[in-house]
């Protein structure tokens, strides 16, 4: 029997050691190392820490006294139920220093790739359904023109590239938020991937979120525990932001040359979930070298990667891009690339109307007082100067401005226009020539 969470059918659990997917060797050593590291000496404790049935680990356990690296210290354990408790031998010893010199990796048993890609497949994001009511209900904080939902629905809902561009500070980056929150599901993911005898570990705390889990009754023999593997943490589905600071070597795989460890690049780490690239062309790569390394995860929903060794292997591409840009696509991308990335929106700035919207959103919001006065100067004086173009940072901007003034003349908040001028000359930085 299958347990599920929402759309998504967990990973079932390994009723042998064979069903791991691990050789004896590789389980067995990391039993050995966990226990060097972490003290622990008792079956229920290494259960939980390799995330392990108790009689899996158990089977581990007498594996292991089989080959003289483990015996039972002969005391029961007051604080664990009357637990037998065990020790390494001098062999077992050795032979944790010896697998520790290998890779320093210990705990949570990791999952096989074969089995990875399976599971991936059982909760991928383009299986989700996204309806126009959940993304009108993600983006309700943004005033937004009924067309761009008509644009971003299917967008969403195919799970595929997405490319936002437009002028600055019109919501870009809140849209791609908005669009991370519209999905709303919870995914499994794995603690840690198995390949070729290396450990990559994926599970991050900073970019996946867990959703708490019904307690497992310890009397149940159906308990939720027991019916899924949890070598998978279950998460929100992730969303990973970069900026700037994007560079093509944080999408390759992170070797730790002390712990002789791997560590899941960001877009695998995304998996099931959200990659934003905001201020595309912000980056010290050229946007045309990041999209060539995007191209075959983006046709073929496949990536590839190295080992230190040099041997490239293929890990499942299942995450919903989206770059975000201040550029005309045209400048920065030839049309192959184009081509590509299977949705082009393009997000302008607001008209008038939702402009004032805007500004009367976020005036209640900070407790600002409007005054027609003033919003008739800010519209008729100083809009005409820009070419009357809006943006949908201008509310905040100037809102946020004139409170600072009021707080720092000892004044309640108010809006006048001459503190609509004093904001307004924060707004943009006049063009002049300054001798150096």
């Amino acid at each position: 029997m299958n347990i599920q969470t929402g759309n998504v059918i967990a990973p079932p659990p390994p009723r042998t050691l064979e069903d791991t997917g691990l050789t004896v060797v590789m389980m067995r050593n990391i039993l050995l190392k966990t226990m060097f590291r972490r003290n622990l000496d008792t079956a229920t404790a290494l259960s939980r820490a390799l995330c392990l049935s108790p009689m899996l680990t158990q089977e581990l356990i007498d594996i292991a006294r089989g080959q003289g690296l483990l015996e039972a210290m002969g005391t029961l354990h007051a604080t664990s139920g009357n637990e037998m408790g065990f020790q390494l031998t001098d062999a077992g010893r050795a032979r944790a220093l010896d697998a520790l010199s290998q890779s320093e990796y210990f705990g949570a048993l990791p999952v096989p790739m074969a089995a990875y890609e399976a599971q991936t497949r059982r909760q991928s994001v383009r299986n989700m359904r996204i309806t126009r009511d959940q993304l009108t209900r993600a983006m309700g904080h943004l005033i937004l023109p009924p067309t761009l939902l008509d644009q971003l629905g299917p967008a969403v809902g195919a799970g595929r590239s997405i490319l936002m561009y437009g002028p600055p500070g019109n919501g870009k980056s809140s849209i791609s938020n908005g669009i991370r929150d519209a999905m709303g599901d919870n995914i499994y993911v794995p603690r840690a991937i198995e390949y070729s005898g290396q450990v990559i570990t994926v599970y991050d705390p900073i970019v996946h979120t867990p959703v708490p889990e019904a307690e497992a009754n310890p009397n149940s023999l159906r308990s939720a525990d027991s019916m899924r593997d949890r070598r998978y943490v279950l998460c929100a589905r992730p969303t990973v932001i970069t900026g700037g600071e994007l560079s093509l070597d944080m999408l390759n795989l992170v070797y730790n040359p002390t712990s002789r460890t791997y560590q899941a690049p960001l877009q695998m780490k995304s998996t099931g979930g959200v990659f934003i690239v905001d201020d595309l062309g912000r980056q010290a790569d050229p946007p045309q070298a990041l999209i060539n390394r995007w191209i075959v995860p983006l046709e073929e929903s496949k990536d590839i990667l190295a080992l230190q060794s040099g041997e490239k292997f293929e890990v499942p591409f299942d995450t919903m891009v989206i770059f975000s840009t201040n550029f005309h696509p045209n400048e920065i991308f030839d049309q192959a690339a184009l081509r590509r990335i299977f949705f082009k929106i393009k997000i302008d700035g607001p008209n008038k109307q939702d402009f004032l919207k805007i500004f009367a959103l976020i005036a209640k919001k900070k407790g600002m007082p409007l005054d027609e006065a003033s919003l008739i100067h800010l519209i008729k004086n100083k809009y005409p100067t820009i070419n009357n173009v809006y943006a949908n940072y201008q509310p905040v901007f100037l809102i946020d401005q004139m409170i600072a003034i009021c707080d720092f003349e000892g004044m309640s908040l108010r809006m006048t226009p001459d503190l609509i001028d004093r904001a307004w000359s924060n707004l943009f930085v006049r063009d002049e020539h300054i001798v150096k």
